[in-house]
């Protein structure tokens, strides 16, 4: 028998979820996150939280701070770029994806940008412009006075601000350069793939010391063909490839014998790609193959 908390802790859970995976840049541990507050939430006497919805919202986003605190740690020792774990978005797994600002906050360029902030103002940051939370509720979040909050905010945004208008894309020239190289690599077109590359184009592998992948950020027109030359030969001769909406941006998923063999996030503009995300990494691709009823990632 469901009873009325736990069918309120479920009304919450898909929020607290986008919630938790923005701060943390990862769908496994936002799961544990937001397990371990419906654990707190069971245990909790109800009377005395007058509003459930800001209850969990603090515990979930202090439980997300001291992950943080560790995960810092733990990917100081990451063998290789760490990419932000990919999650299908077209299906509403992390809310609307209706609007470029609300793609945009979910994109792996800013997840990446989000992890240059401490903590904090991390928090400040997601709370105010993914959930629309005023000062003085996200001093309440994080024990903090209201001028705290606002400093952490302007300091998250002047951190952002650069790098972030160096990744801005137009969506439909990226929907466009993805569908080119879709194309291209389903028929092993190496030559029509390096001409959409941009001469300082980047290439970063997630394979986290469990797969064959760079383990330093490759850049350059040359170097980055080189690569794909390497893997359509060698490791994607057999792949089949497929379109999804990964983070609120097209991308292209590629399968092994029917498992799930990777993600390429493509960003670029008029001048071509000018950067190519591949998470390979086992670990970080569970979350995607359940998505996707594809079972386990290989």
């Amino acid at each position: 028998m469901i009873t009325d908390s736990v069918r309120e802790f479920e009304t919450e859970r898909p929020r607290l979820f986008g919630l938790a995976y923005r701060m943390l840049g990862s769908a496994q541990e936002a799961e544990d996150v937001v397990q371990d507050a419906y654990l707190r939430w069971a245990g909790t006497d109800r009377e005395a939280v007058r509003t459930p919805g800001a209850w969990l919202t603090t515990t979930v986003t202090r439980l997300c701070l001291t992950v943080l605190d560790s995960a810092r740690v733990r990917r100081e020792r990451y063998v290789g770029p760490w990419l932000p774990e990919p999650v299908l978005t077209s299906g509403g797994a992390l809310g609307p994806m209706e609007s470029a600002e609300q793609r945009e906050e979910v994109s792996s360029a800013l997840l990446l940008l989000l992890e240059r902030l401490s903590p904090p103002e991390r928090a400040v940051y997601v709370l105010h412009n993914a959930f629309g939370y005023g000062h003085r509720e996200i001093a309440g979040i994080l024990g903090l006075s209201e001028s705290g909050a606002r400093q952490h905010l302007r300091r998250a945004r002047a951190r952002l601000a650069e790098e972030r208008a160096r990744y801005a894309v137009e969506s439909e020239r990226q929907r466009a350069l993805v569908e080119t190289f879709l194309a291209a690599s389903r028929a092993g077109d190496v030559s029509e793939l390096v001409s959409l590359l941009a001469e300082d184009v980047s290439w970063w592998s997630d394979g986290g010391g469990r797969v064959p992948a760079a383990r330093k950020i490759v850049v350059g027109r040359e170097p980055v063909a080189g690569l794909i030359r390497m893997a359509l030969e060698k490791w994607l001769v057999d792949a089949e490839f497929r379109p999804a909406q990964i983070n609120g941006a097209p991308a292209l998923l590629f399968f092994a014998d029917g498992r799930l063999g990777g993600v390429m996030e493509i960003s670029g503009g008029a001048e071509g790609i000018t950067q190519i995300r591949a998470v390979l990494n086992p670990e970080k691709l569970g979350y995607l193959a359940e998505q996707l009823g594809a079972g386990e990632a290989s």
